[in-house]
């Protein structure tokens, strides 16, 4: 009887601790990876270094855990040189270094949550389709053009040079192999009255979203996510048209309705996988009333960091 009793109390011990050492391996916040817009830096302190400063003051409450694990993509040697290449770097190429940045970073081995802004939500969800190790937990796409842009863009700082001579290349030759080569917008540039000449010569938009030979790993890959959120703005004047955030485009031959993404052949034919993740409950949609990136802090703290972001490894 005492060794029955012995074996009881050892057993209940050995459960005791594991769950203790469970509890202590998954209680540490589940780090956060950034990408930025066009026309700004992984190190902003009025942008993306605002952003890292809520979601750690926000997190930071819960004295149970370590300070979260931010890792803000930076694709160059330093502040200008990403955002230079936020125009003139292929997005194939920067899918890839941010890839090998991820892979090499020890404290993202476990998992991460992706946070896109403008751009970088497109870019993110590359990430997510064709580099799948370490695992990208929720995707949170704030203002991004998963369906491209048919307009010209202005800046999120109207003082770059830049913007209108990206804006000039745009008009005149967008699929030109050797503008798809080395200006980032012309590479999600989508055309609804040529889009034959679109997925032809697109190198990034068109291939990610599976218009060229289908790719089932992106489709593999993508479904992995555990939430794929989209914020659209709804006065939105930068992202033409503003229903893109939401996987909406303008309807192919004419420059005026809009397919939403349950009625567009993406959808339809499921060729990212994108409805089997809607069934699922996968796919959340979030519209705030404002212009491009405009929202309050109050806003991203509730819909995002305290729905999304609170998540241990």
């Amino acid at each position: 009887m005492m060794n029955l009793l012995l074996s009881i109390l050892i057993l209940l011990v050995t459960i005791i601790c594991e769950s203790r050492l469970s509890q202590a391996a998954s209680g540490e916040w589940m780090p956060v990876v950034l990408w930025h817009g066009m026309g700004d830096c992984c190190c902003n302190p009025l942008s993306l270094g605002k952003i890292e400063k809520v979601i750690r003051k926000t997190l930071g409450n819960e004295t149970n855990k370590n300070e979260v694990y931010i890792h803000s993509i930076k694709i160059g040697s330093n502040a200008f040189e990403d955002t230079l290449n936020g125009y003139f770097k292929n997005v194939n190429e920067q899918v890839e270094e941010a890839c090998q940045h991820i892979r090499n970073d020890p404290k993202l081995a476990s998992g991460y949550n992706a946070i896109g802004f403008s751009q970088g939500s497109q870019f993110l969800r590359a990430l997510a389709q064709r580099c799948p190790g370490p695992n990208m937990n929720n995707l949170i796409s704030i203002g991004g053009q998963h369906q491209g842009v048919f307009g010209l863009p202005h800046c999120e700082y109207p003082d770059i040079k830049y913007c209108d001579y990206i804006r000039k290349i745009l008009d005149v030759g967008a699929y030109w192999s050797w503008v798809q080569a080395k200006f980032v917008q012309a590479e999600y540039w989508h055309d609804p009255y040529n889009e034959e000449k679109y997925i032809e010569g697109s190198v990034f938009l068109a291939d990610i979203n599976n218009e060229k030979q289908l790719n089932r790993s992106y489709i593999t890959n993508l479904r992995k996510l555990k939430n794929f959120v989209m914020v659209k703005f709804n006065q939105d004047t930068m992202v033409i048209p503003r229903e893109s955030e939401w996987f909406g485009f303008y309807t192919p031959g004419q420059g005026v309705n809009i397919t939403s993404l349950r009625e567009s052949r993406l959808y339809i034919e499921d060729r990212l996988g994108l409805r089997k993740m809607d069934k699922a409950g996968k796919l959340h949609f979030l519209e705030v009333d404002g212009d491009h990136l405009q929202f309050h802090m109050e806003w991203f703290i509730d819909n995002i960091i305290n729905k999304y972001l609170r998540v241990t490894t």
